[in-house]
């Protein structure tokens, strides 16, 4: 009688290990079955990480090796993900554009689902490769059963947006419901997971002996009441869930109060570009308050971009204040150190921490997409920059302009001051694949190179329920975070 034993797993090679060790613990189990290991790898195989199985002796007669092509994981009837987090730090960091190749196959997959792409529109390098490289292997493809040649179109039209184009939106804090979510608890793969006590009564409290500390939620449209929230400025949800029950919003007020105000205020400093070219006493004081460095380098980065580069003494007294050490009672404290360092380097390559440059990028950008918006109204938003109460995050603005018409001209003063070319193709299709239902909404695909935040996905969803708009949004990223 034989036992099968499957994997799945990345391509990773450390994730090589621990399936080895796995199976030699499960060989040692003697059980009288003979036993068989499948292993998948999602979504192809690596040579690498075959050749870590041979050198920890499972490979060959011991596993078989098999291939589970999913490009896009769909997260809800309007989100798809691959799911991948590194996308941007190993093209940016790393130079390493191997997953530039797995997103040609997603859209690829796309296609041979819903049809030809009739129009492509781009912005920034990796876009630019990643269109590159799906045009290469269609052509490869053309004399093969997944041709998509002679299947009419679903999509309208493809928009690329490369993570480099728009690296601010990511720094600033999500204000949405769900943003908020996400960034006090994190959200990933639609699960978060919330501490237990929010789920008990105080009597369950006090007599339960708890076996686990957090509750798993999975998020998403299935739930129709946080549907309807999820996307709210999260000013405007107590409001609407007061309607439902008071006791949720003294529940919501409860999770305002772990956003710090003093984050917010000096965030809108920055967007809206008042003192960028000091030191920020805000940051100087939580950095002398040792919170968190993340919180600490992700200011920092936004004050580099709204005022495209510090100045010299900002950069270098704000790398002082993180590494050095100081004297408190006699004894030397340090504050971040090493990891500080390391950190700091890395945000370096990437161009989101460096010394200020002649031109000012963000703030011509900030004047001509109306960045910033004083008197949107949170609670009934008339424009996308509810979703950061004062910033419409860029990408969503290049995505509002493009698909409106006349938008690329509109643009052309601006496309130049963005990083990377400009990606603007209609690719050549025959007629009779290409819907021309001027009843129908236009289905536009937003491809997000290097991950999207969940404040976007909200902007674009705001875009398609508008009025005025005939466009259906459908976002597709490499991770959503």
């Amino acid at each position: 009688m034989w036992t099968m034993l499957f994997f799945i797993s990345r391509p990773k090679l450390h994730l090589m290990d621990y399936i080895a060790q796995n199976v030699h613990a499960d060989i040692k189990t003697k059980t009288g079955h003979k036993k068989q290991y499948h292993l998948f790898f999602v979504p192809k195989k690596s040579l690498l990480c075959m050749e870590r199985l041979k050198h920890n002796g499972v490979f060959g007669s011991v596993m078989i090796i098999e291939e589970f092509k999913c490009q896009l994981f769909p997260f809800d009837s309007d989100l798809v993900s691959m799911e991948v987090l590194e996308v941007f730090r190993e093209y940016t960091i790393e130079n390493d554009p191997t997953y530039l190749y797995q997103t040609a196959q997603a859209i690829l997959y796309l296609q041979k689902m819903y049809g030809p792409i009739p129009r492509v529109w781009g912005k920034g390098t990796a876009a630019k490769q990643v269109w590159d490289l799906v045009t290469r292997l269609q052509r490869e493809k053309y004399n093969t059963e997944e041709s998509t040649t002679n299947q009419q179109s679903c999509i309208d039209q493809i928009l690329l947006i490369d993570r480099t184009v728009d690296i601010i939106t990511p720094l600033a804090t999500q204000l949405t419901y769900e943003g908020l979510i996400d960034e006090i608890f994190g959200i990933n793969n639609t699960t978060a997971n919330f501490p237990i006590d929010n789920f008990l009564t105080s009597e369950e409290r006090s007599t339960e002996s708890l076996s686990e500390d957090k509750k798993q939620i999975i998020l998403n449209s299935a739930d129709k009441l946080y549907a309807e929230i999820r996307d709210k400025n999260f000013n405007a949800v107590g409001a609407y869930l007061s309607k439902q029950a008071k006791s949720i919003s003294a529940q919501l007020e409860n999770t305002q109060e772990k956003i710090c105000p003093g984050d917010e205020i000096a965030e809108q400093e920055f967007l809206n570009c008042i003192d960028v070219d000091k030191p920020s006493p805000y940051i100087e004081e939580i950095i002398a308050q040792k919170k968190p460095l993340i919180k600490v380098l992700r200011l920092m980065c936004l004050q580099c971009i709204a005022s495209s580069g510090l100045k010299p003494k900002v950069l270098e007294g704000y790398k002082r204040d993180l590494v050095q050490e100081c004297i408190a009672h006699y004894t030397f404290i340090t504050v971040y150190g090493l990891e500080a360092l390391l950190a700091i380097s890395k945000l370096e390559k990437v161009g989101l921490l460096k010394l200020q440059s002649g031109s000012r990028q963000y703030t011509v950008l900030r004047k001509a997409l109306h960045l910033t918006m004083e008197d949107t109204s949170e609670v009934n938003p008339t424009d996308i920059s509810y979703v950061h109460s004062i910033y419409a995050p860029l990408s969503i603005r290049l995505a509002e302009q493009v698909t409106k018409n006349g938008g690329l001209k509109q643009l052309q003063d601006v496309l130049g001051l963005l990083p990377g070319p400009t990606l603007d193709e209609s690719p050549p299709l025959s007629s009779s694949l290409i819907t021309n239902n001027s009843d129908s909404p236009t289905v536009v695909v937003v491809f997000f190179i290097g991950g999207c935040t969940f404040a976007e996905i909200s902007a674009l969803r705001f875009l398609s329920q508008q009025e005025e708009s005939n466009v259906e949004f459908i976002i597709a990223t490499t991770k959503n975070y």
